[in-house]
């Protein structure tokens, strides 16, 4: 099916693209666009602008000097009280987490406001890489008042949070709220995910709460940019 908006050459040229990216492995070389020109009877300019429309949807990269190559579709994350294992399976992948940090401190002004806890309560904070396939997605960091999760240790964090959170200690994260926006990654971030220094990113800042309304876990996530894009489903006030 031919893309809506294209010129008619350009949409199925864009086709032909398609298939044959989907025949390569992630990170694979396509030809050259002088050649596939070539092989197509096309316009090189029709090759060119159905290239851009792959980078632009995020299916192939050009590296100057290099080519161009194969990137891993991205995941859609829907803003929406699942856990990351959830999506992750729920999209056919694996996955998996690293567990980087993990420590016990006193809340500061800041964190006790945003759990709503007394300054100096304990406070259990750790850092978790999480992965698809093997591959960084995005790195987690949160608080949660250490009188709720006793015996909590890092090798419990391997697997689903949520699941964690209501097996063993009866709590049930039912709401959440949160805030989104762009930022590139420093260098320790990019170490950590896999990626380069400044590379755009999504930061998710979240404040999940249990059927009572307490606060039960504030924390930042951060997205690659490259593998992932938030959708939000937004419904009219009512009122």
């Amino acid at each position: 099916m031919t893309h809506p908006t294209l010129p008619v050459k350009v949409a199925q040229t864009r086709v032909r693209l398609l298939d044959l990216v989907d025949s390569l492995p992630e990170g694979g070389a396509l030809p050259p666009e002088r050649e596939l020109a070539q092989r197509w009877g096309i316009a090189r300019m029709t090759l060119r602008r159905a290239v851009d429309e792959l980078v632009q949807d995020g299916l192939v990269v050009r590296r100057h000097g290099k080519g161009t190559f194969t990137l891993r579709p991205k995941v859609l994350r829907r803003l929406a009280m699942t856990s990351f294992t959830e999506d992750m399976i729920r999209r056919g992948m694996r996955p998996a987490s690293r567990t980087l940090e993990f420590r016990r401190h006193r809340a500061g002004h800041t964190l006790s406001r945003r759990l709503r806890m007394p300054i100096g309560d304990p406070v259990i904070a750790y850092t978790r890489l999480r992965l698809a396939d093997d591959v960084p997605m995005a790195l987690e960091r949160s608080s949660i008042p250490a009188a709720l999760v006793p015996g909590l240790r890092p090798a419990d964090l391997d697997g689903s949070w949520y699941e964690l959170l209501t097996n063993r200690y009866g709590i049930d994260m039912v709401s959440a709220t949160f805030t989104v926006e762009p930022v590139l990654a420093d260098a320790r971030t990019a170490e950590r995910l896999e990626t380069r220094t400044g590379q755009p990113c999504l930061q998710l800042q979240v404040s999940s709460f249990d059927g009572h309304g307490h606060v039960v876990e504030a924390g930042t996530t951060i997205y690659r940019g490259d593998r992932y894009t938030l959708t939000a489903e937004l419904r009219p006030a009512r009122g």
